[in-house]
């Protein structure tokens, strides 16, 4: 039984993996790429937050849908950033794979709610 936003899974995931991008990119980004880690900290909080204040309109399923599909253009987003990250050496491989294989799934999960969403 979904009671709050916080039941929601893509909401927990997307919550968990702004935490763990928080933490990363203050001990294992080479300093430099300041504008890219600002805008992958602000994509990567969107998604979570989007999901919260679409839940909060939920009685409307066209407005939570539109939030979902702003949370899944952050998704996007993130991965693009961690690319960049990654193409221009700041960031290592194995971070790279382990962040841009959790936000995948979670894309896919935030369009397995948007389609199911009644």
């Amino acid at each position: 039984m979904i009671k709050s936003y916080k039941d929601l899974e893509v909401y927990q995931e997307g919550y968990r993996l702004s935490i763990e991008v928080y933490k990363m990119t203050t001990r294992d980004i080479s300093p430099g790429p300041y504008e890219l880690v600002k805008q992958l900290k602000r994509a990567c909080i969107s998604i979570p937050l989007n999901i919260a204040e679409g839940y909060g309109k939920r009685e409307s399923k066209a407005e939570f849908k539109r939030f979902l599909r702003m949370a899944l253009g952050s998704v996007n987003e993130v991965e693009v950033l961690l690319e960049m990250l990654k193409d221009l050496d700041y960031m290592d491989l194995q971070i790279y794979d382990k962040f841009i294989e959790n936000y995948i799934i979670l894309g896919k999960r935030l369009n397995v709610l948007l389609n199911k969403w009644e």
